[in-house]
């Protein structure tokens, strides 16, 4: 199995070299060790096999269950140590597994928007990253965003590389304050954390979560020291977006939900 891992990573690196221009910035804040919750956008094929090779810790990915279909890709996640799911429902035996990594200290990937966007622009995040991350509190949440992937199809066809960027923003942990969490509080987290992935892409591909002064920041909780990725980037326009009055509370001016 070990030496499928190998030669599919050996490949993958390869097909980037030739097909892909990668630019990847912020990738310091990987912490070398303890659970980890990557969460990004999901554009196509190419960000989650981005992730896996050029990230310096191992992830363990979700991966839609339809790959286990096909022997020689069953093979691949396999060797990625890959946890299948079925997409459309709750899938207790994937979570249970997804919670088991986290549980033993490793690095899970997953997309919050749960399906491919196709074109660039994020879709309405679903609430199974926050069941994950309530049951691992120590647990951290790194935002991850890629752009530009995109425009591959169009670029392959007119035999062009195609320029990928790849951002890790600062990492956070969800508190939910002790309170009993509602179906609305579970959508106003998975809001929160798309926002945190919102802010690391440009403009015009935050989608439904454009709308940078509606932004909360009630659930997260930043390490000592460590801005948020939605005051970093107010703090570096120029025009200092106005946000609505205490839409962006700080982890230190929160007095619960």
């Amino acid at each position: 199995m070990e030496i499928i891992r190998e030669t599919s990573i050996a490949v993958v690196k390869l097909m980037a070299k030739i097909f892909l221009r990668v630019n990847v910035s912020g990738m310091e804040r990987v912490p070398a060790s303890g659970p980890v919750i990557l969460a990004t956008n999901h554009v196509n094929f190419i960000e989650p096999l981005l992730l896996y090779t050029l990230s310096p810790r191992e992830p363990i990915g979700l991966g839609k269950a339809e790959i286990w279909q096909n022997p020689i890709l069953r093979l691949v996640a396999q060797s990625w140590h890959a946890i299948p799911i079925r997409r459309g429902e709750l899938d207790l035996d994937a979570m249970r597994c997804a919670l088991q990594v986290i549980r033993e200290g490793k690095m899970l990937g997953l997309a919050p928007e749960g399906t491919r966007s196709h074109d660039g622009r994020l879709q309405r995040g679903r609430p199974g990253t926050v069941l994950l991350a309530l049951r691992a509190t120590d647990a951290l949440i790194l935002p991850v965003a890629a752009y530009g992937q995109e425009h591959f199809a169009k670029n392959l066809s007119r035999l062009r590389r195609t320029e990928v960027h790849m951002v890790f923003g600062q990492g956070f942990y969800l508190d939910s304050g002790g309170t009993r969490v509602t179906h609305e509080m579970r959508q106003e987290m998975i809001d929160e954390i798309m926002m945190q992935i919102a802010v690391l892409l440009p403009p015009e591909n935050r989608g439904v979560y454009s709308d940078l002064t509606a932004a909360t920041e009630r659930y997260l909780r930043f390490p000592p020291g460590a801005k948020s990725n939605l005051h970093q980037a107010v703090a570096a326009d120029s025009t200092r977006l106005p946000l609505q009055a205490g839409a962006v509370a700080s982890p230190s001016e929160r007095t619960g939900p």
